[in-house]
């Protein structure tokens, strides 16, 4: 590699590692992000391919996250119509659902409040006479089936289209490349690498750590000593079926425990459902759909659409979720990325953070970066990039 010394280079090309060389190229920035395998090869490619608001989160109060996703599914709408699309959601509720109409009721007003009314906030009720349509919902018990709007996409697609525009902006790709060590002396990073051509070396006034689960891995790597954040590793599954929805997405609660899962239309003739929340130790790399993960999902499509208990199972896959390390259950923990700075503002980890407000953490990264950063001249803005599909 040359002697160049980039402003800001990136661990990791999932989607804030992409995230964040857009930003940074944008705002005029030299970037090289180093990425071990391909880009979106971890999570970024095992998430439930939704673009949305987080109505979830209303239960637990992150009315700031659900807020920001909101705006940023807005965005993302408009910015690569292409990957991200509205897609109809229904929710089913029986006798047995433990959020009664009038919780749901109140919390898609307020999804709707925090979305500004802009499209795809409102929600509705399906007529009872339409109930039969809801592709084989079991309707004994069923009192009523709210409509709203949310977004799906192809999560590794969009990782990839966001990493095109940061290449197009300006960004170096090195891959693969996996990081040895890097120490930060006299201002300046010395990276060491090894890459598919042996080992090599570059250097960059800023490191960002973007790598997800293997964040802390990259921690131990850095000299001087930095003190990783507390965290925990939560897995989700998801399993593919044959089969076909024709309505839209369908947000359930598993019978178990009354977790939120979704059975939704993917690819052509397939249906995905998930996802789990199951604690995970060990290596990133290791990380694989459990047989009870497979069971819980499996008995939660069967119990509302019995149909399809005849369908194969064609797929599975699972990913990480990067959490606060707190003593409760995954769900009512914060989701909101963490952007931990070290080294006098020199080093950044990204912990956690969600695939929908990808872009908005990546400008509050540069904005951390930008006091130790040289001034340049910005060429772009992240709010007006057009996305499209990478052929």
């Amino acid at each position: 590699m040359t002697t160049t010394i980039y402003d800001v280079a990136i661990i990791g090309a999932g989607i804030h590692g992409a995230g964040v060389a857009q930003a940074a190229a944008a705002a005029g920035y030299s970037v090289l992000v180093i990425e071990k395998s391909s880009i979106a090869s971890g999570t970024s490619s095992r998430s439930s391919k939704l673009i949305h608001g987080g109505l979830r989160y209303l239960e637990s109060a992150q009315f700031g996250l659900v807020h920001e996703c909101l705006l940023e599914r807005s965005r993302l709408l408009r910015l690569a119509p292409g990957l991200v699309r509205l897609t109809p959601h229904f929710i089913p509720v029986y006798r047995h659902t433990l959020r009664r109409p009038w919780k749901l009721r109140l919390g898609l007003s307020l999804y709707a409040v925090l979305g500004q009314f802009e499209e795809g906030t409102r929600f509705s009720h399906i007529r009872k006479r339409d109930w039969p349509s809801l592709d084989g919902l079991v309707t004994d018990g069923l009192q009523t089936v709210f409509q709203y709007w949310d977004a799906q996409t192809d999560d590794a697609a969009l990782t990839r289209a966001v990493m095109h525009s940061a290449v197009n902006l300006g960004a170096d790709l090195k891959l693969p490349a996996e990081l040895v060590n890097a120490r930060f002396e006299n201002e300046v990073w010395s990276i060491g690498l090894q890459t598919g051509d042996g080992e090599a070396v570059c250097q960059a006034r800023t490191l960002v750590n973007a790598a997800g689960p293997w964040a802390n891995n990259i921690v131990s790597r850095i000299e001087p000593e930095v003190t990783p954040r507390r965290v925990e590793l939560v897995q989700g599954t998801h399993l593919i079926l044959a089969g076909r929805l024709e309505r839209g997405v369908y947000y359930t609660e598993a019978p178990s425990d009354g977790r939120a899962v979704f059975v939704m239309p993917w690819g052509v003739d397939q249906i995905l459902v998930g996802t789990t929340e199951t604690p995970f130790e060990g290596s990133p790399e290791d990380v694989a759909p459990l047989p009870e993960e497979r069971d819980y999902l499996l008995n939660t499509l069967y119990h509302y659409f019995p149909v399809y208990r005849s369908r194969f199972v064609i797929g599975a896959f699972a990913g990480l979720r990067v959490l606060p390390a707190v003593d409760d259950s995954p769900f009512g923990r914060a989701r909101d990325a963490e952007l931990d700075l070290a080294l006098d503002g020199h080093f950044l980890t990204v912990y956690g953070g969600k695939l929908t407000v990808y872009r908005a953490t990546a400008e509050q990264v540069i904005g951390k970066l930008r006091p130790v950063l040289p001034a340049r001249d910005a060429v772009a803005t992240t709010e007006n990039l057009m996305l499209g599909p990478v052929v």
